[in-house]
């Protein structure tokens, strides 16, 4: 428990950051699975529209450091490469 003001100050900001760096991590998640799901439909201009919008939503939250730089750019290569595969 937090004994000073400052403290207990600190422990409400880290509650409501929390709750704002969940809500940005469950976007991400959501944005990763639009792609999933329109690769499954094989639709590759659809796919590929998609992994736009998701690629520009990965690096906004990346530069928040909300995801690591690397999980990112891993997330990014690997739905770029199932879109590349799509056409084979």
């Amino acid at each position: 428990m937090a004994n000073t003001a400052q403290a207990r100050k600190r422990a409400r900001q880290a509650v409501k950051q929390n709750e704002h760096n969940s809500s940005l991590r469950s976007k991400l998640r959501t944005s990763i699975k639009a792609v999933r799901k329109a690769i499954e439909t094989g639709d590759k201009a659809s796919a590929a529209k998609v992994f736009a919008a998701t690629q520009a939503t990965i690096d906004k939250i990346t530069d928040k450091k909300i995801a690591h730089k690397n999980t990112a750019s891993r997330q990014k290569s690997r739905l770029s490469a199932a879109i590349k595969a799509m056409a084979a």
